[in-house]
């Protein structure tokens, strides 16, 4: 039976997935990560502690499990394991990317450095220094143009990002942001990114690498503007309405952004704003998408997005990649404010809305919660399937109406604030 190693940060949501999806394909499993030590009774004890923020000793840790335990595949299910992934499946002879193409995606800054090279459109941008005070902002914002976005070039899920339209809001935003980055990373120096914002819907590609070939599973819609001040995800639907030459120019640049990283294999997840018919690229990470989202995707041969990736990983034959014709899609349950989570009220109301499939929370009351940009999670997530795009995102809009958030205000509940 072949055998996988899972790499798991403790706060995934992705588990019990692709648990699921190797026990299907008949896949052997072993857990590693700093999520681990909490699973030993579903593991059965095989599970591996590693240092997922330390990729050169995790990768040294899994290399000398391997004469104990023989591995067929290592997978990372989110971005804390990517890089360790990689280098220990290059030390193994696995399938694999190279070690400096996914540590390229877990940097914004490298990220862009290479997408530069490679001369694939993405926005303006200027990085800034630990010491940059507000004649460098208004020197970079000078270059790089108005309306703006701030981001650290460390971290995900929106976390961080916020847009300035003035001199004035970029110096502040820029404080703030470095805020964030600092409480959520302990780096007290965050090198940050000021891009031009750039116009136009914004909509992410799943995607998976074979020998450097990128197949596209799925391009999802995200049909509530992404215009700032903050950036946080809600809704996304597939497949897409945009019209044949802006997908053709979104699938072309996130192949041309991929060769210029240069990921060769596995999952690909790509953010790409279209505008005035030219595609540009927001973000590449070198992993499925995130959260409970993969859940809308179900394959022709009956497939989840999880086991098209374990096969990939093992070499085996993926058979078919198309889509199910019907539309599907998944509401990202926002956080409205910070406070301790009292619950989330009207379950089965939204269940009853017609297309609803399924409502997934995924933090439990009396738990902390802190809303985008400051924090980088969703309270849960709720599933439809319809006939069309537009039938899956008026039953989304439909479920979230009928959620009722119930937060509880808390001092202790620190926000990063200027």
């Amino acid at each position: 039976m072949a055998r996988v190693l899972l790499l798991v940060p403790a706060s995934t949501y992705r588990v019990a997935d692709f648990l699921l999806a190797a026990r299907t394909l008949g896949v052997d499993v072993v857990i590693g990560g700093d999520g681990a030590a909490e699973m030993p009774d579903l593991m059965g004890g095989r599970a591996l502690s590693l240092a997922l923020d330390d990729p050169e000793a995790a990768a040294g840790a899994i290399v000398a499990a391997d004469g104990a335990v023989p591995l067929d595949a290592v997978v990372a299910v989110d971005d804390r394991g990517a890089v360790a992934a990689a280098l220990a499946s290059q030390r193994l002879g696995l399938r694999h990317n190279p070690p400096d193409a996914v540590a390229a995606t877990r940097d914004k800054l490298v990220m862009r450095g290479r997408l530069d090279g490679g001369e694939v459109p993405q926005p303006a941008y200027v990085p800034l220094g630990a010491d940059a005070g507000p004649a460098a902002v208004a020197d970079a914002v000078a270059r790089v143009g108005l309306p703006c976005v701030i981001k650290p070039t460390t971290l995900s899920g929106s976390q961080g990002v916020l847009r300035a339209d003035t001199v004035e809001e970029a110096v502040a935003v820029v404080e703030r942001v470095r805020a964030i980055a600092t409480c959520a990373t302990d780096d007290s120096r965050p090198t940050l990114l000021l891009e031009r914002f750039v116009a136009g819907p914004e909509v992410a590609v799943e995607g998976l690498l074979t020998d450097g070939e990128l197949t596209v599973l799925a391009l999802f819609d995200k049909p509530d503007p992404l215009d700032g001040p903050a950036f946080e995800e809600t809704i996304y639907v597939t497949p897409s309405r945009l019209g044949p030459t802006d997908v053709d120019a979104v699938v072309t640049t996130t192949a041309a952004a991929c060769r210029a990283l240069g990921l060769t294999q596995g999952p690909v997840h790509a953010e790409i704003r279209v505008h005035d018919g030219r595609a540009r690229v927001i973000e590449v990470a070198a992993r499925t998408i995130g959260g409970l989202c993969a859940r809308t995707l179900t394959f022709s041969t009956g497939r989840t997005l999880e086991q098209l990736v374990l096969a990939q990983a093992l070499g085996r034959p993926l058979r078919t990649t198309r889509g199910r014709d019907r539309a599907s899609g998944v509401l990202m349950l926002r956080i409205p404010r910070a406070g301790i989570l009292a619950e989330v009220a009207g379950r089965h109301l939204a269940l009853d809305v017609p297309g609803v499939t399924d409502v997934q929370i995924t933090i439990a009351p009396g738990r902390p919660v802190v809303p985008v940009p400051d924090g980088d999670r969703y309270l849960g997530f709720v599933f439809a399937r319809g006939r069309t795009p537009a039938e899956v995102e008026a039953s989304l809009r439909g479920a979230e109406a009928v959620l009722d958030v119930r937060i509880v205000a808390d001092p202790e509940v620190l926000r990063p604030r200027v």
